[in-house]
């Protein structure tokens, strides 16, 4: 649920967090897919797209991870800053 501090910041859900995380990393997913398949012949880096399309997938949900303990540390850490 969202709350609203002393100086009138709305701080996130832990819903709202994880789809804003979502939502950002698929945005990230595609771009990251196209540049790979864009990268990788000029490097000549022989990848078929099966292998590409499982390296964006594992760095998605490492992605979603990261993001999403980030913003909740965070968010803890300014909510402990605020009292």
């Amino acid at each position: 649920m969202q709350t609203i501090n002393s100086k009138y910041s709305i701080m996130q859900s832990k819903k709202h967090s994880m789809i804003e995380v979502i939502t950002n990393t698929i945005v990230g997913l595609l771009f990251s897919f196209m540049i790979q398949v864009i990268i990788y012949p000029i490097l000549e880096i022989d990848v078929s797209i099966k292998q590409n399309v499982l390296i964006t997938f594992m760095f998605f949900v490492a992605s979603i991870l990261r993001g999403y303990l980030l913003r909740r540390f965070f968010t803890k850490l300014f909510k402990q800053k605020v009292k």
